[in-house]
């Protein structure tokens, strides 16, 4: 009975006559044999029937609760269908009801009452952890501060870590940190699963932090720590504090950076510019906005412009309009940005045709904020508009992929947070690709963990980048798709990788010497969702 009820060891129906019988399951089972193809099939045609997108999440997550092989067989060979089901964007929902919907525990929850305890938790974990995503749920995609209904972000990025780059489930553990939430519903909420009081802050806050940080190094020695949707004031804090000294990244500040980028690079093939030549307007001015602004920055000085010129072409608006020098009340990673000769914006469109950019990029988690003026004015200003709504979910796009072709002629170069049907227009079909995460982290995570990392930096989200862009072909191009296709994930994830880890074996932050060929250690160490 263990064996059923072990999700890594479950086959189900799938287990032979002969491990039955060898494995006290004869009698467990109904008789018949299927193979693993005919369960997937069988999965799908129930799943194909439900008729929202949360009923699909639910049921999947149960699959995924008893038996891991079959749930990564599925999400592989459906990945078009199946991410946006277990990610961005039903994910959103999935942790504003996380406590109607909650079956099973999955990962692991420690809250500030066990501060002074964290080590001896984690010796709970009965796998030896390789790769670790923790959120303190404040801040959630774009839907704020969710506690500890967060923990359905870290569950979703790590089954992309195993279905996208092959890194094995069993070496995954999703963490959330409840430090209380300050959200008035939640606290609520009958059904809500996390302590119900306010928010930890200040030196108490840091300190739990660092306990933290301190144990999982402790019980789990080179694991690869990665930050998830923290809010803004911790997410900087967090990154600068231990980057230099652990294994860590934040995928919202360097992941989202580098799929901005590659889109950048992907977007100049087709229009024909330089990217130190551009001047690009970010709608945010948050963790995911400075993170590919100051990604962009090295870009353009990697091409040969001085860091004041990449600078003075990159510009931010926040809730209070432009981000100006002067301005009070500027946090820190914002007064890279604020330029002190120019006057204040108030508004969005303005500072567009103030500032005439070539290219918008949204990460402002704000609806409907490229509206057909501001698309229209980028297309006066621009033969081919950039035009990036990477804002997620649907609900917090900038605009539509429609909405972006319609308003520019067809002529935008456009990519999206979360997915979007084909585009017919002017005799012409758009195929807008999401600038998602899932295209960088699972292979810098492989990348990392295969060469033993010591280290995870910007060269290698910059390595990731110039990789991910070059997996784009002439024909994704041809029809508006600035990424590849998402079924070649995993091939473009070991390509990422083998980036990653010729990085780390160049800067000596590698485990032991390079190999002579790093695509086949990244190859050899991926799992493969079979029985």
């Amino acid at each position: 009975m263990a064996l059923l009820r072990d999700p890594l060891l479950n086959k189900g129906t799938a287990f032979t006559e002969s491990e039955r019988a060898a494995l006290g399951l004869r009698g467990l089972l109904p008789p018949c044999v299927l193979t693993m193809e005919t369960q997937a099939q069988r999965v799908l045609t129930n799943l194909r029937t439900l008729p929202t997108d949360l009923q699909k999440y639910v049921a999947l997550n149960a699959l995924h609760d008893r038996n891991e092989a079959l749930f990564f067989r599925i999400v592989v060979d459906n990945i078009d269908e199946i991410q946006p089901i277990i990610y961005t964007p039903t994910v959103g929902l999935a942790c504003q009801k996380y406590g109607l919907i909650f079956q099973r525990p999955r990962g692991m929850f420690i809250s500030s009452r066990d501060r002074g305890q964290i080590a001896e938790l984690l010796k709970n974990w009965p796998y030896q952890a390789k790769l670790i995503v923790v959120t303190d749920g404040e801040r959630i995609l774009g839907l704020g501060d969710l506690g500890a209904n967060g923990m359905g972000i870290p569950v979703g990025k790590l089954s992309l870590y195993s279905a996208c780059a092959g890194v094995h489930p069993e070496t995954c553990l999703p963490i959330v940190l409840d430090v209380g939430t300050n959200n008035e519903e939640l606290l609520n909420d009958p059904y809500y699963l996390g302590l119900r009081e306010r928010r930890l802050t200040g030196a108490a806050y840091d300190s739990f932090v660092d306990e933290f940080m301190q144990a999982a190094r402790k019980i789990f020695p080179g694991v690869l720590i990665q930050f998830e949707d923290f809010a803004n004031h911790s997410a900087f804090k967090l990154l600068h504090k231990y980057r230099d000294e652990a294994c860590v990244f934040n995928d919202d500040i360097q992941g989202t950076a580098a799929v901005a980028l590659a889109g950048l690079f992907s977007a100049l093939r087709v229009s024909g510019g330089k990217l130190k030549d551009q001047k690009i307007l970010f709608l945010g001015a948050g963790e995911a906005a400075t993170g590919i602004a100051d990604l962009v920055v090295s870009a353009m000085m990697a091409e040969g412009t001085s860091e004041k010129d990449a600078l003075r072409r990159t510009w931010l608006v926040d809730s209070r309009g432009l981000v100006v020098g002067g301005r009070e009340g500027l946090s820190g990673h914002k007064l890279r940005y604020a330029h002190a000769d120019q006057p204040p914006i108030s508004d969005f469109l303005t500072a567009i045709k103030t500032l005439k950019p070539t290219a918008i990029i949204g990460v402002a988690a704000v609806g409907g904020a490229f509206t057909p003026e501001v698309l229209k004015t980028m297309a006066e200003l621009n033969e081919q508009p950039i035009v990036f709504a990477l804002s997620n979910p649907t609900s917090k796009a900038e605009c539509s992929a429609e909405d972006a072709y319609r308003y520019t002629e067809g002529r935008a170069l456009f990519a999206c947070g979360s997915p979007y049907d084909p585009v017919q227009l002017g005799g012409r079909s758009f195929v807008p690709r999401q600038g998602n995460n899932s295209y960088i982290f699972p292979g810098v995570g492989l990348g990392v963990i295969a060469s033993g990392s010591k280290l995870v930096t910007d060269e290698m989200f910059m390595a990731a980048a110039h990789t991910l862009a070059d997996c784009v072909g002439k024909e994704d191009l041809a029809q508006g798709s600035l990424y590849p296709a998402l079924p070649r994930i995993r091939e473009v994830s070991v390509r990422i990788a083998a980036a990653v880890a010729d990085v780390a074996y160049q800067r000596g932050l590698a485990d032991g010497p390079a190999p002579n060929d790093v695509k086949a250690l990244v190859q050899s160490q991926m799992y493969e969702p079979h029985y």
